[in-house]
């Protein structure tokens, strides 16, 4: 069985009306192509700044995921909604939700992995300023396969990406904004690597750059099968990419190297 994944690599504004006029465009096109899965980046709706974070945030009932429930129910697509900045009582997480196509909530990722982080003569960021982590692993059903979700540094976690293939998941999708300091030294190895360790297409949809934005991010959103190799791969520039997702590949694959079937979790 295949099916057909878009990656949306767009750039919000300040504004968020706007931003949503520019993430439905995206998705629209995405859908006339033929995609069935259409995912959006990380914060897409938000500037990617503590600044931000609380002021842009929303409740699950708010009205940008009652945009995107909308638009999965419209275009009759799964859509996986990058993720937002959500509102929960006093709490702020950043969160995927992800739809069906009738628009339902299918599943709801608040970022496990805090982007607490400072490289010297690079970047500090403290995400936990602002955000509260969140806790629970996810892998939604679709009609073609599990689909884990993740965000952006969870990807740095091998653990995390290694528990979803065991609970299922065939396609793994990576909302990220990965940045100018860590994106070039690590955002494709990072890809390669957990679709490699697990057998699974790895999906990471990054915003596209600007560069005289409030967060630089690196872009290059991409689309790795479970051999390991990149079967789509964007630059910086806003563009949507595309790619067949083979079940049967994943299946090969898993066969002809069967790393699952040999671990040895007793040693380890």
């Amino acid at each position: 069985m295949k099916f057909k994944l878009g990656l949306c690599q767009m750039a919000g504004t300040m504004d968020k009306d706007e931003t949503r006029a520019i993430a439905e465009k995206f998705v629209r096109e995405a859908a006339e192509n033929g995609a069935q899965v259409i995912s959006l980046p990380e914060m897409w709706d938000c500037p990617y700044s503590n600044d931000y974070f609380r002021d842009y945030a929303e409740p699950a009932d708010g009205p940008t995921v009652e945009f995107m429930s909308r638009l999965a129910e419209e275009l009759k697509v799964y859509l996986i909604g990058g993720s937002i900045s959500e509102l929960d009582g006093d709490r702020v997480y950043n969160t995927s939700f992800s739809f069906d196509p009738s628009g339902r909530i299918i599943g709801r990722h608040r970022k496990v992995h805090l982007f607490d982080i400072d490289v010297e003569g690079g970047i500090r960021f403290m995400e936990s300023d602002t955000l509260t982590a969140g806790n629970e692993l996810t892998v939604v059903d679709t009609e073609f396969c599990k689909i884990g979700v993740a965000i952006c540094y969870d990807i740095r976690f091998p653990e995390w990406f290694r528990k979803m293939a065991l609970a299922g998941a065939q396609l793994i999708v990576l909302p990220a904004a990965f940045n100018m300091t860590t994106g070039p030294a690590h955002w494709d190895l990072s890809i390669r690597a957990r679709a490699l360790d697990n057998q699974v297409y790895m999906a990471a949809n990054a915003p596209a750059r600007v560069e005289d934005g409030v967060y630089v991010s690196y872009g290059n959103s991409c689309i790795a099968s479970p051999w390991g190799d990149f079967i789509a791969h964007a630059d910086e520039k806003p563009q949507i990419i595309y790619g067949d997702i083979d079940l049967d590949r994943v299946a090969a694959v898993r066969e002809q190297l069967p790393l699952l079937k040999h671990r040895r979790p007793e040693l380890y």
